[in-house]
């Protein structure tokens, strides 16, 4: 399975953006993020062309939990995205980079009054407010302030998106959104709109991640529209922002199968234009948080083979130089990979391997992977690592992160360096008695 740019060139290696993967290797070491930015940038705009044809009051949000550092922010940028950040550190990336305030909604289920602080002081575009208590601290900490704080409220809308229970966000029994079974919802809008720091622009609702088909969103337009047609009923107010955050799936296995973008958009909008007419509710400004289905196929981390461990009549592991640390996902989700023999792509795939990482407990990465037999040396290239992987890496068993590199038209430009020892131990403090 190749994916964005990439190819087979003529010495059998995988080429991504024009650069052979084993150059790469052997340029910025492995384990090594890869981005292909060519990709990313031409997602992007199938996202805005099948979209805004067909609903042209369309924005798009960048979800910076799946992939941020303030190189990808320019991108962002350019591409015409707004940024959905998830923390202080990742709000404080988009600053440093010097991401338009005006363009960055912050998401948490419980910010502290540092980040909402940090928030209001950069004048950002939106904060997304997710339950009463929350609501309660803004309306004490924008007291004096003189510019009303734009925010949208995150609902829970009930749905059960079908995928792992540790990515699913829409449903009753989770820690997001304030729940739209009761009067919670309803209180909140009330109370929303009668705080004098705050402008309550409309609602935001995320059903879950990995979504390969369009079940759960369709569902949950539907129930949200109902929603603004009570508020609008009940509370006299006409809320002009929907929100329906990310969730598409991606290709990490051939078998995958999520909706094209065309089909995504088309069944979306035509959902939303006729929930609004059943309710005689004027067109609000969509927007979407993409994350995953922006960045997941452009990213593709190579490593280096090392030691081969065959045992007679039970599995042969093949030991990488990287694992737990650099993609938690097997370990979390018992997530899968398309797998490739980067340096060897011509080869029969006549094995059967485990591909197992090098930190301490089992660190099993990919299981049962048909491949040409790897040897020491060899590299192998994981795909559809572009989401979920550098920003969920750590420093376990004190290994440092791998650097991330973007590739395009025969070039390659960092965008991480490689963590060094020195940096493992640049927060470390011993105390004076101990010394």
């Amino acid at each position: 399975m190749l994916l964005g740019t990439q190819r087979i060139n003529d010495q059998n290696h995988l080429e991504i953006g024009g650069v052979d993967v084993v150059d790469l290797a052997a340029e910025f070491g492995t384990p090594l993020y890869v981005m292909d930015e060519a990709a990313i940038r031409q997602r992007a705009r199938e996202y805005r062309r099948a979209f805004q044809s067909r609903y042209p009051n369309t924005r798009f949000a960048f979800a910076g939990k799946a992939f941020l550092c303030t190189g990808f922010c320019k991108i962002v940028e350019q591409e015409g995205f707004d940024l959905e950040v998830a923390s202080g550190g990742e709000l404080y990336t988009a600053l440093q980079a010097g991401f338009p305030v005006e363009r960055i909604a912050l998401h948490g289920n419980n910010k502290t009054d540092a980040e909402l602080r940090m928030a209001l002081d950069a004048g950002i575009g939106y904060i997304i407010v997710d339950n009463l208590l929350e609501l309660e601290r803004l309306a004490e900490i924008t007291v004096g302030r003189e510019r009303p704080q734009p925010i949208l409220l995150r609902l829970a809308p009930g749905i059960d998106p079908h995928t792992h229970r540790l990515i699913s966000t829409g449903q009753v029994d989770s820690k997001f959104g304030i729940d739209m079974q009761g009067e919670a919802a309803l209180e909140a809008v009330r109370r929303a709109s009668e705080i004098a720091g705050l402008e309550l622009r409309g609602l935001h609702c995320h059903v879950g991640s990995q979504l390969l088909d369009m079940e759960a969103h369709l569902g949950a337009i539907g129930i949200v529209v109902d929603f603004l047609a009570a508020a609008r009923d009940q509370l006299g107010l006409v809320l002009p922002v929907l929100n329906i955050g990310g969730g598409l799936g991606i290709r990490y296995l051939e078998s995958h199968k999520p909706p094209s973008l065309e089909e995504f958009a088309a069944a979306l909008t035509e959902r939303l234009r006729a929930a609004l007419r059943e309710r005689d509710y004027p067109a609000p400004e969509l927007q979407l948080e993409p994350g995953r289905s922006l960045v997941g196929e452009a990213g593709t981390t190579l490593y280096t083979v090392g030691a081969i461990k065959a045992i007679p009549g039970v599995r042969t592991y093949v030991t990488v130089d990287g694992g737990l640390s650099d993609n938690p996902r097997p370990a979390l989700y018992q997530a899968e990979y398309s797998i490739l023999l980067a340096d060897r792509l011509g080869d029969e795939a006549d094995s059967v391997v485990t591909v197992s990482g090098k930190h301490c407990e089992t660190d099993r990465l990919f299981p049962d992977v048909r491949l040409p037999m790897p040897r020491p040396g060899d590299l192998l290239a994981v795909q559809s690592t572009g989401a979920y992987n550098y920003v969920m890496a750590s420093n376990y068993n004190r290994y440092p992160r791998p650097a991330v590199v973007l590739v395009n038209e025969g070039q390659a430009d960092l965008l991480v360096r490689r963590e060094t020892y020195e940096d493992l131990v640049r927060c470390d403090v011993v105390p004076a008695r101990l010394a």
